[in-house]
């Protein structure tokens, strides 16, 4: 039992803080070009053209769950979507 400490005490105690940030960090990021995707009206289809990567790729990248992406990646996707690097600070 985990009385009295917080819940980040108890993610570290139990080995599963790293984790759990990982996740939502992606969470946070996906959301983040979703939401950028619909305000510059950018098809998946385009993104990927952009990118130059395949849909499977991008599935990938906009999926929370997936916490394996490089930067190179996201800031290909910033790139592609009309932001510079610093753009990347928002996500």
């Amino acid at each position: 039992m985990h009385r009295g400490c917080s819940f980040d005490d108890f993610l570290e105690q139990e080995g599963l803080r790293s984790g759990a940030e990982a996740v939502a960090i992606k969470r946070a990021i996906a959301y983040q070009m979703q939401m950028e995707m619909k305000k510059v009206k950018m098809t998946m289809s385009e993104l990927t053209k952009r990118m130059r990567i395949s849909q499977s790729s991008l599935d990938r990248l906009l999926d929370p769950s997936n916490v394996l992406v490089t930067l190179q990646t996201l800031e290909r996707a910033a790139r592609a979507l009309g932001k510079d690097q610093t753009g990347l600070k928002g996500w």
